[in-house]
């Protein structure tokens, strides 16, 4: 068949997304399809990192980017979405387009294919008119993004669902072709991580405690509960450093809030990172860190920037509910991946104090040998290889119905 991949983010830019979609054009290929991706140009930053050989082409095309250099907000979305209507209007015909999230390029994938008789299937990672209820915008534009969505939704031949928890969500909106296949992270991309760091420092012990949030902040995440936590670490963990790597729309909340509470000079915020060059710090992390805002109407939502760190053997520490408690709690070799606590500050403060004296009292073997078995096995249970096939699976049958 021959398959078009839509998508306003895409590899070498890192994210769930790029990772998610980069499996499934692999995996494809692997098929015997023919695959082509319609996205984006990459940030100059990135452009010529990440490229690998593969058997599938991509075609990128200049796009809007907000402030933080992400293509976020209606206007940067339009910037995508519209010339993507023509493209698929006007272009080669496809037996099937797979539509990546926002809903407004779901709905120019619908009209496109419909005008072209042509199937698509929607690949839903989460549930777009929950997130913008938490942005503060205004009862009309939750509306429009909610009609949107279900529009999005309800004229694609396959839905691909990443969990249960959206899937249990995809419910309110009436259809009947969701198919739940799962989430994980390219393993590959970070495998080498812990060999890399190991050889920058034998022992962790003795450095400054890093916190490492690698990852989109935005506002159901709540990540501004690290920034309170962190004037009762300093107390006990002085040379504590909290690290913000990643864009997202809490990124100027949590400066102001870093300012607020005096500890600004502890907390850096840096542009985004490819997969191969954040592996490495993830690697050598005091810990990783991630959260959702409970209440939010996301406590379905699973933060896959866990997976990512676990695969580079980090221990992790996570605020909030949902389906990243279990996980985190998983025991490998008889310890958990990390600590799993409440969205709550006095909790956080008390979880970085614990992994900072943990990580203190390890002998630099026995601290190795954990990260790595975590890592070996991350690795086996959160590939994306294995979602990317039944994604393949799925789609295929679509277009055989």
């Amino acid at each position: 068949m021959r398959i078009a991949i839509a998508s306003r983010i895409f590899e070498p830019e890192p994210s769930a997304a790029s990772f998610r979609l980069a499996a499934l054009a692999r995996a494809l290929v692997e098929a015997g399809h023919e695959v082509e991706v319609l996205t984006v140009r990459a940030p100059s930053r990135l452009r010529g990192t990440g490229e690998m050989i593969r058997g599938y082409r991509v075609k990128r095309f200049p796009v809007l980017r907000d402030a933080t250099g992400y293509v976020r907000g209606y206007l940067p979305y339009l910037s995508f979405d519209v010339p993507l209507f023509f493209r698929l209007l006007l272009g080669r015909k496809r037996d099937l387009v797979v539509s990546e999230p926002p809903p407004t390029t779901g709905f120019f994938v619908r009209l496109a294919t419909r005008l072209r008789r042509t199937p698509y299937a929607y690949y839903a990672a989460d549930i777009w008119s929950d997130a913008a209820s938490q942005t503060g915008a205004p009862a009309w534009m939750l509306r429009v993004v909610r009609a949107l969505e279900a529009f999005s939704l309800r004229g694609a031949r396959s839905v691909l669902s990443v969990s249960s928890g959206v899937t249990s969500r995809l419910s309110e909106f009436a259809i009947d072709t969701v198919a739940t296949v799962g989430n994980g992270v390219d393993a590959s991309r970070f495998s080498g991580a812990l060999a890399a760091a190991r050889r920058g420092a034998e022992d962790l012990r003795g450095r400054d405690a890093e916190y490492v949030y690698a990852g989109t902040a935005s506002e159901w995440h709540g990540a501004d509960v690290f920034v309170d936590a962190l004037p009762a670490v300093l107390r006990d963990v002085p040379r504590a450093r909290l690290r913000f790597i990643g864009g997202g729309a809490e990124l100027e909340h949590l400066q102001r809030r870093a300012e607020e509470l005096g500890v600004a000079g502890a907390v850096s915020f840096e542009p985004v990172m490819n997969a191969e060059r954040i592996a490495p710090v993830l690697a050598s992390a005091t810990a990783a860190i991630a959260s959702v805002r409970p209440g939010a109407g996301y406590d379905f939502a699973f933060p896959t920037k866990l997976y990512s760190a676990a695969v580079c053997g980090a221990p992790l520490i996570y605020a909030g509910a949902g389906p990243a408690e279990e996980f985190v709690r998983t025991r490998v070799n008889g310890a958990p991946l990390g600590a799993s606590v409440t969205h709550d500050a006095t909790e956080v403060a008390a979880a970085m104090v614990s992994a900072a004296r943990a990580l203190e009292a390890d002998e630099p073997q026995a601290n190795w040998e954990r990260r790595g078995a975590v890592s070996r096995w991350a690795t086996q249970h959160v590939g994306l290889e294995a979602v990317a096939g039944r994604a393949v699976g799925v789609l295929t049958e679509a277009v055989r119905r």
